[in-house]
């Protein structure tokens, strides 16, 4: 009943609902939809009560909730989601309980006390201040296809900002930076055998409203908010709503087959194609240029020799020689 009730408030987008209506909708009565919207209130959601009008929900900034309550009937990312206050990991729990939640799944928490960052490495997650997301997906493709699923969600978060007025870039292959600086980190994990694929959970980590003292000092030079960097009032609503949509969109193309247009969006929002790239493979360093990504995600590299390489996501680490992308 909590879910429905915030959705129906939601759906008015600021007005007013009547007692009287909301109890002939949910075959209740009025006192038991007073005892529900109480409930509500008490953890934390404002909502407000006047006489003759009825009740409304005034969207609170801090409970991300309210963006899941207004997709479209149709989306699928995001159709099922989990809202937790506070949890570990929102990829470990994903993981968890992958094998029974859909397609399109999202565990989405307003702090995490262990997030996972690529190479085993922790992702800071400061209560109120980011988007801390995983995606539980089922696509019909291989283990191999699925690898792209890094790449449509680099696209996914890139498009939503630009879309914001942010001047984002994809570095190869998880990271979205703006100008020099990483505001974004996405973790894709797979489960399955080489033609089977079970589910791929997909960790999206984004920096929205933190201040210089909320990163560790080793990630000064090379991490940061979203709010800090652009002159735009960083708002996780509405940042998350646009977000959201943009995954649906990426991860239709996906299902159907139609990934050209996936890589051409990160081909022409690349921040490392045409840079020169350090690529470390099994304790080598390779030094060379980034000149072109597959379709399949993969990056080609062209060495001092004018030998070209192809780099498989999750095989290297890349950093532009000059500053971090």
């Amino acid at each position: 009943m909590k879910t429905r009730i915030l959705s129906l408030l939601a759906s008015k987008d600021g007005g007013f609902i009547s007692g009287e209506e909301m109890s002939r909708i949910f075959g209740i009565s009025r006192a038991a939809v007073w005892k529900h919207v109480d409930h509500l209130k008490k953890e934390g959601y404002e909502i407000e009560a006047v006489t003759k009008k009825g009740y409304r929900l005034h969207e609170n900034k801090e409970k991300m909730e309210t963006v899941f309550l207004k997709l479209p009937a149709k989306q699928i990312i995001g159709a099922r989601y989990i809202y937790l206050e506070e949890v570990d990991s929102t990829n470990t729990w994903a993981k968890i309980i992958a094998k029974e939640e859909p397609d399109g799944t999202v565990v989405i928490a307003n702090c995490q006390t262990a997030g996972k960052g690529r190479l085993g490495k922790n992702w800071d997650s400061a209560r109120n201040k980011g988007i801390w997301l995983s995606l539980i997906l089922k696509p019909r493709a291989s283990m191999t296809e699925a690898i792209l699923l890094t790449q449509l969600a680099g696209a996914a978060v890139c498009h939503g900002l630009i879309n914001l007025g942010y001047e984002a870039k994809i570095k190869w292959p998880n990271d979205i930076v703006i100008g020099d600086k990483k505001v974004c980190g996405i973790l894709a994990e797979l489960s399955g055998e080489p033609e089977q694929l079970n589910y791929v959970i997909v960790g999206i980590g984004i920096n929205v409203n933190q201040d210089l003292e909320d990163f560790p000092p080793e990630l000064h030079e090379r991490a940061a908010s979203l709010e800090m960097i652009a002159p735009l009032k960083a708002d996780r609503n509405q940042i998350l709503g646009h977000i959201l949509e943009e995954l649906d969109y990426y991860y239709g193309l996906f299902n159907d087959k139609k990934t050209t247009e996936i890589m051409e969006f990160c081909r022409k929002n690349s921040a490392t194609l045409e840079k020169s790239v350090k690529v470390i493979y099994n304790d080598k360093i390779i030094l060379g240029k980034a000149i072109n990504l597959t379709d399949k995600g993969a990056l080609i590299i062209e060495d001092a020799e004018g030998q070209a390489m192809e780099i498989i996501s999750g095989e290297v680490s890349v950093r532009g020689l000059y500053g971090y992308v």
